[in-house]
């Protein structure tokens, strides 16, 4: 009978196994500018310059289990100055808002190469095209906050941003995260109007949301909308296939070139980084939250440079593998284990395939995305304590992080 019972167990994580398989391996989001997105090592890749490039930081399946709203990407001292909001009789809360957020809001074009075309004599002429969007200062020094297709998943041969006194200077790329769609760049200015961040843990359906950003291109720059907080914790599939989750939703106009934009709260701090709109439905938009990045740009500013942990691991979402083999697994969200690779810290931990990360040092992992976003907090060197299911068993296990490299993958 327990032979039997075993066997029955043996077949269903076999199961599992080949149906993560098949989502990573059917998990194919065209990249926007022709570049696929490989398997899932969560990490990033240190370049020259300090500039980072992503290494596949996220598979997730192509079914969007909590919303299946379709959506198209919106492209088209040190420390900040709290802004105080002070209403006077003849004033709104956008009127003080706007006076004090404006000057803090950029616009952000990407050059970026295209197609190769032949003239007579087989001459080769490039050809190039402009991508535009929106950005945030972060800092007085040059930081400024956007996202990762604004930058072209750094891809741009050259980045130009446009502060709103009409003045454009060249930026440099710091670091990127396609999977999070969030980028940091900087220009070597000074004395820039930074910012304040807000903590978008707070944020509540109903609390007021202002947008600001350069919807439909420049000649809009620094337009305001206005509207409420309609939602929190969406999932959202963008056009490339990569998926978003625990979004902030809006039913503040969020436009084509609104993203890198700020959606800020009544008192002018920034709680998210306008990221998409619905393609479907009016009303509708999404903005990642503050928290998320507020790690990173700490980092930055103190070191002029952000450097990711590695874990070592591919896998999918526990949303995703249920919905597919119609099986009840022990955890409601998750990440559930494909690959795990040799040598790395999630071998040196334990860590098998078939294995469900639900937690990190207490704080829940809900889907890769947050796994990633959770990573973004630890250092090389940090341990931290990660609790799993295991044949529907709890365990947990304790993991030391390293820096991701090259070698990482193929030491």
């Amino acid at each position: 009978m327990n032979n039997e019972v075993q066997g029955t167990q043996d077949t269903e994580s076999e199961k599992i196994r080949r149906i993560v398989k098949e989502e990573i391996n059917n998990a194919k989001p065209k990249h926007r500018f022709l570049r696929a997105v490989a398997l899932v090592l969560v990490g990033v890749i240190l370049a020259t310059g300090g500039t980072y490039t992503l290494f596949a930081t996220g598979v997730l399946g192509q079914q969007n289990i909590e919303e299946k709203a379709q959506v198209e990407e919106t492209q088209s001292t040190t420390s900040a100055q709290p802004i105080n909001v002070t209403l006077d009789d003849n004033g709104t809360v956008e009127n003080t808002v706007a006076t004090k957020a404006i000057p803090s809001i950029v616009g952000v074009t990407a050059l970026v190469k295209g197609k190769t075309t032949s003239y007579f004599f087989d001459n080769q002429i490039p050809q190039y095209a402009e991508a535009i969007g929106s950005g945030v200062i972060v800092d007085s020094n040059g930081y400024i906050l956007t996202n990762s297709h604004v930058v072209s998943d750094g891809d741009a041969e050259k980045l130009t941003v446009s502060f709103t006194d009409d003045e454009d200077t060249e930026a440099t790329l710091i670091w990127y995260d396609q999977t999070l769609d969030l980028a940091i760049i900087k220009v070597d200015k000074t004395g820039l109007s930074a910012i304040e961040l807000g903590d978008s843990d707070e944020v509540k359906v109903g609390d007021k949301a202002i947008a600001v950003g350069n919807p439909f291109g420049l000649d809009l720059q620094s337009t305001l909308t206005s509207g409420y907080i309609s939602g929190l914790n969406r999932t959202i599939q963008v056009e490339d296939g990569n998926i978003l989750d625990g979004l902030i939703q809006t039913d503040a106009a969020i436009n084509s070139g609104n993203s890198g934009g700020a959606l800020l709260n009544m008192y002018g701090e920034v709680v998210g980084i306008n990221t998409a709109r619905s393609e479907t439905a009016d009303g509708i938009g999404f903005s990642i939250p503050i928290n998320v990045v507020k790690p990173v740009i700490e980092e930055i500013k103190a070191n002029g440079e952000f450097e990711s942990v590695y874990i070592g691991i591919s896998g999918a979402n526990v949303q995703v593998i249920s919905a597919m083999t119609n099986q009840e697994l022990p955890a409601e969200k998750g990440v559930v284990i494909d690959i795990v690779s040799d040598n790395s810290p999630a071998a040196k931990a334990g860590l098998k395939s078939g294995d469900i990360i639900y937690e990190i040092d207490g704080h829940a992992v809900d889907s890769m995305n947050s796994l990633k976003a959770q990573l973004l907090t630890y250092r090389e060197g940090d341990k931290a304590e990660i609790s799993i299911y295991r044949d529907n068993e709890q365990e947990t296990v304790e993991i030391e992080f390293t820096a991701f490299s090259f070698n990482s993958i193929v030491g």
